[in-house]
């Protein structure tokens, strides 16, 4: 294998953000998150020769990070492990009393959509991808992408007013 070019170290570099935010959305915990992060990264590296230049790095990245997440939910057979609660005095917003409440109804919200709403809306919104290149993530068709997306942005809006969904 031929060292990688230094724009593409860089732009592995530059992806860790991102990929940990992305991993803690599915971990809900910081250590797993850095730990799949990591590994990640590591598989990454590995398999640079199989990545082609040009193409979108975050979206194979984050591929590699989602397909590890769930491989590790299989090995493992306990769902109920990645379930618990975000570590949320690591999420603070200097804001005011309402825009914490706020703040910490949408975190309670994404808690409780389901994984594949959770992902596709993470994806989306927060990490600003496409619906194709969240679809590719998820090897799922773009409609469901954008389904999932809609039913996560429907769900919130409930939620944060109140409402059953």
């Amino acid at each position: 294998m031929s060292p990688p070019s230094p724009s593409l170290r860089d732009a592995l570099v530059g992806s860790i953000p991102s990929l940990r935010a992305f991993a803690i959305s599915l971990c809900h915990n910081r250590t797993e998150a850095d730990d799949l992060v990591q590994e990640t990264l590591i598989k990454a590296w590995n398999n640079l020769d199989s990545f082609e230049e040009g193409t979108n790095l975050k979206a194979w990245l984050f591929r590699i990070l989602r397909n590890n997440f769930y491989n590790d939910l299989r090995k493992q057979k306990q769902h109920n492990d990645y379930a618990r609660a975000a570590d949320d005095s690591q999420l603070v917003v200097a804001a005011s009393q309402e825009k914490a409440v706020e703040f910490s109804d949408l975190i309670e919200g994404l808690r409780d959509l389901p994984a594949d709403q959770r992902e596709a809306l993470i994806l989306v919104t927060v990490e600003d991808m496409s619906y194709e290149d969240a679809a590719a993530i998820c090897d799922c068709p773009i409609g469901t992408i954008k389904s999932r997306v809609n039913r996560a942005r429907a769900r919130l809006d409930a939620l944060m007013h109140g409402v059953e969904p």
